[in-house]
């Protein structure tokens, strides 16, 4: 599953793979007693994408709390939770400030669109590969779901121009825009994430506003630990080394780069974040990748 410079997938491959994982994790923290986040359409989506791994884990039939793993699956439930949590607040705050159009950039299984309370008039765009954006329109469809925004799908590559698929699906850049990366920028090239936060910066409005995450050390500790629970996914039947995803190499800064850029920028560690929502970062090696971690926001 290396990673090669035209390589493409769907929502069962490659980093397709990742976005199933997370929407795996959504739908375990929806039962969370009582939830962080509410999301009923992340299950359904899960089972019908069919990877056996994530399903046997929603059906309970992997052990969640295995002290043997090297990292405990209810600490990344609880990480991707309250990230989903972060993302839910950063949008909900910018419509109701009155932002009506918002991007997810390489969206996967976001269902954003579908269960967030969007004021009357929001446009939601929705950037990723074709097959998955294919993919979850269909099921979500077939499951009768109806989006509380008008939802825009723009099926492209970000590799690609999408700025140019972006325009031609009816985006303003005369207007502020609500823009969130999450969970993609150490999927990118280190030259790719700069040009990524060109492109938005130039799409961008006064007024415009920006989420994503910064991980100091280029996601190097989060690489190892993926290493570390490879084997345990391999024996479980599920083939997915994230370390061999991500692209490594010396990135700049996001915080800096989005400054120097007229970005006004607003930060908080992980640690804060959890704190934030009533959790605490748990003391373990599992979790020390984390520890360093920044939730940015950032206004135009």
């Amino acid at each position: 599953m290396t990673r090669s410079e035209r390589d493409s997938w769907d929502l069962a491959s490659s980093v397709g793979t990742t976005a199933t994982m997370v929407a795996a994790a959504r739908a375990l923290a929806t039962r969370a007693d009582p939830p962080l986040i509410n999301d009923p359409f992340a299950e359904p989506l899960v089972r019908a994408v069919g990877i056996d791994y994530f399903v046997r884990l929603l059906d309970g039939d992997i052990a969640a709390g295995d002290a043997a793993l090297p990292v405990d699956p209810r600490h990344i439930v609880t990480n991707i939770a309250v990230r989903t949590r972060f993302f839910d607040d950063f949008f909900t705050a910018a419509a109701n400030d009155g932002l009506r159009q918002a991007v997810i950039l390489a969206a996967g299984l976001d269902t954003r669109a579908y269960r967030l309370p969007w004021p009357d008039g929001t446009v939601v765009y929705e950037l990723d590969q074709p097959a998955v954006v294919d993919f979850k329109s269909a099921t979500l469809a077939e499951l009768g779901a109806q989006p509380r925004a008008e939802r825009r799908t723009v099926p492209v590559d970000l590799r690609e121009d999408w700025p140019v698929a972006l325009r031609a699906n009816g985006f303003d850049d005369s207007q502020p825009t609500a823009w969130i990366a999450e969970g993609l920028l150490l999927y990118l090239p280190p030259e790719a994430q700069d040009r990524l936060f060109d492109i938005i910066t130039a799409l961008s409005a006064p007024g415009s506003r920006l989420a994503t995450e910064y991980h100091p050390d280029g996601g190097a500790a989060m690489a190892e630990r993926s290493k570390d629970m490879a084997p345990h996914w391999r024996e479980q039947g599920l083939d997915l080394d994230l370390s061999e995803l991500v692209y490594h190499g010396e990135r700049k800064a996001v915080p800096d780069y989005l400054a120097a850029h007229d970005w006004t920028i607003s930060m908080c560690s992980r640690a804060e974040l959890l704190s934030s929502y009533g959790l605490e970062l748990p003391d373990d090696a599992a979790s020390a990748p984390m520890r360093n971690t920044v939730a940015i926001t950032a206004v135009r």
